[in-house]
């Protein structure tokens, strides 16, 4: 039994989860300790600029200091922290990492969009009782990763699609324009034929399982939640009827009338339209009447292999 510390420095969120794991890798049996998130937008700016704006590093540094604490508290002795699309788009993303060393006490690795995927893999699926083959889906903030297999992955693939990336590409109304949108569809759509050539079995998968906070986020407005309950999300069966009509009041809604939604947390109104939107195009050009919605993510495929 070792207790450790999985970070995942992500595009828009960096969390974090801490856990007694007993076994590696898939046969890994995982206590949770403490499970958090914080949004700092890291990737703000990124796809324009291509470097990591100070205010974005400093945000996320503020963060990561408060997560070296709660390590400490705890008494873990391992830790695995990654970074992922930002990070990877960056200029500058060595000082970053020198910075969250020096601040931290934290060394990030870099990850490859397939290392991403097969992490994301791993935590979703060691504990699903689902039908097989799976299709898991990360929707993140600069990339989405898609992974097609039963007990390890079998074809992987990350586009360049994430809710971020989107609404600065291409979301720029109050609410978006009816042209943006379509635009918007367009390109993920584009992306979309990326990935069905690399995985030609992704549309014949059994359970198409979506992680991360786009994902967790339309599955928490569908359901009306007024604070967010991670065990009524975990393995909700988001419909893809349900996914269409959530995106459509979003997506017609200027950003102050969308706060309201309950389920929607301040830090994603501004890029929730774009996350929605992403996640109902692969719906619909896979041909997916639903969406399993998981918690259990990147963070734990981190936490089996610390």
């Amino acid at each position: 039994m070792r207790r450790v510390g999985a970070v995942d420095i992500g595009t828009n969120s960096v969390r974090l989860l801490v856990a007694e794991v007993d076994g590696s890798g898939r046969e890994a049996r995982l206590q949770t300790l403490d499970r958090r998130m914080r949004i700092t937008r890291l990737g703000q700016g990124v796809d324009r600029t291509r470097t990591l704006a100070p205010d974005a590093i400093e945000r996320t540094l503020t963060v990561l200091r408060e997560y070296r604490e709660v390590l400490d508290e705890l008494g873990v002795t391992r830790v695995r922290a990654t970074a992922t699309s930002a990070a990877r788009d960056s200029a500058n993303r060595d000082e970053f990492f020198a910075a969250v060393q020096e601040q931290a006490g934290i060394e990030p690795e870099l990850l490859t969009g397939e290392e991403e995927a097969a992490l994301s893999f791993l935590g979703a699926t060691a504990d699903l009782d689902a039908p097989a083959p799976y299709l898991v889906v990360d929707i993140g903030g600069g990339s989405t990763e898609f992974v097609l297999g039963t007990d390890a992955p079998k074809d992987l693939v990350s586009i360049d699609v994430g809710c971020v990336r989107v609404t600065e590409q291409f979301l720029h109304g109050d609410p978006p324009e009816p042209e943006e949108l379509s635009n918007a569809v367009a390109v993920v759509r584009d992306h979309l034929a990326d990935v069905e050539r690399a995985i030609p079995g992704a549309a014949d998968a059994a359970t198409l399982v979506g992680l991360a906070g786009t994902v967790t986020t339309v599955a928490a407005v569908e359901m009306g939640l007024l604070e967010y309950d991670r065990d009524k999300i975990h393995h909700f069966r988001l419909a893809r009827t349900a996914a269409e009509e959530v995106f459509r009041t979003l997506a017609t809604e200027a950003a102050a009338a969308r706060a309201h939604n309950p389920g929607l947390e301040p830090g994603r109104v501004d890029v929730i339209v774009g996350g929605a939107l992403v996640l109902v195009t692969i719906l619909r050009v896979l041909g997916f009447d639903e969406v399993l919605v998981s918690e259990a993510d990147i963070l734990d495929g981190l936490a089996r292999t610390a």
